[in-house]
């Protein structure tokens, strides 16, 4: 069985510089399950790792496609798996960090997400109704014919709100139960997965200090020349927070002060949510910061649970 480590965690926990020390200790190269920093041009509001931080370590699917490109997580699996394969060949063990949940499970669950035949004017109609009532009321829709789905997916989060709908319309099955079916699968991979947190208090506040950092090094001036290159409200790269609440504001709704809060209060809730899915993981390794508070202590954590594992 192929070995892989996951390094996963909530918003600005201190995943990056973690994970190239963990590399660089096991021979390891890493792949990031980030859904936005896969985007080009998006450096400061993605909190992007640089080359020149990177430390030597390659990274695999960071600033790889355009912002104007859809990103979802069936082409997510398929360029992860790709990378899986070349540092395989290579005879490295491949080092999964990122904070997107969802898609880490695709990977470690082999999960299929094979899109049936989209029927475009059904998806249409479903956004129509969204923008016309409103994302409550299409969760509504949703909650009336798959309680469970309603429940784990946001209203907020209306493109897996629709995928949903959608999912029962074509196949009459609920997308809950579909989604159940595909977690019981065992992992084709002999895997450690690590989420790492820390204190409620001292993560809400480094994620306060990390979205004014991204202010001061000019994300107001991304966005618009993201928007001078093509970029437009609704593409999948702008549902980013940061992204989203600064166009908003570039448009004219609200003070830069309004933006600011909103992005800090978002990026919160945010941290909250991914908590809450890496809670409901099976076979998943707590690193807590609060008591292992030194970088050596985590790192001999990790290495101590993959050789125990027989990763190393």
């Amino acid at each position: 069985m192929k070995n892989l480590v996951i390094l996963t965690g909530p918003t600005a926990v201190g995943k990056t510089s973690l994970s190239i020390n963990l590399a660089k200790a096991i021979n390891g190269e890493i792949i990031s399950a980030d859904s936005m920093q896969i985007y080009k041009k998006m450096d400061i509001g993605t909190a992007k790792v640089m080359p020149e931080e990177m430390d030597g370590i390659k990274h695999y699917l960071i600033d790889v496609i355009e912002p104007t490109e859809d990103f979802h997580v069936v082409k997510f699996k398929q360029m992860v798996e790709a990378a899986i394969d070349e540092i395989y060949a290579k005879g490295k063990i491949p080092i999964i960090c990122g904070g997107t949940g969802f898609y880490i499970q695709a990977i470690l669950y082999d999960i299929d997400f094979t899109e049936n035949e989209i029927d475009k004017n059904y998806r249409k109609s479903l956004e129509a109704f969204a923008k016309e009532k409103g994302n409550e009321a299409l969760h509504e829709k949703l909650n009336a014919i798959d309680p469970e789905s309603a429940k784990a997916i946001p209203a907020a989060n209306v493109k897996r709100v629709i995928r949903a709908i959608e999912y029962f319309e074509q196949t009459g099955e609920k997308f809950s139960v579909h989604n159940a079916t595909q977690k019981e699968k065992n992992s084709p991979y002999n895997f450690a997965y690590f989420v790492l947190n820390d204190d409620r208090q001292l993560l809400y506040n480094r994620i306060d200090a990390r979205v004014d950092k991204m202010i001061a090094d000019g994300l107001v001036s991304e966005v618009k020349s993201l928007l001078a290159s093509g970029v437009r409200k609704g593409m999948t790269a702008m549902d980013g927070i940061g992204y989203k609440e600064l166009l908003d504001y570039l448009e004219g709704d609200g003070s830069l002060d309004d933006a600011i809060s909103l992005i800090k209060q978002k990026s919160r809730n945010y941290a909250k949510r991914q908590l809450t899915w890496f809670r409901r993981e099976k076979e998943v390794i707590w690193l807590d910061k609060t008591v292992l508070n030194s970088d050596d202590l985590l790192l001999d954590t990790i290495l101590s649970n993959l050789k125990e594992k027989g990763i190393i």
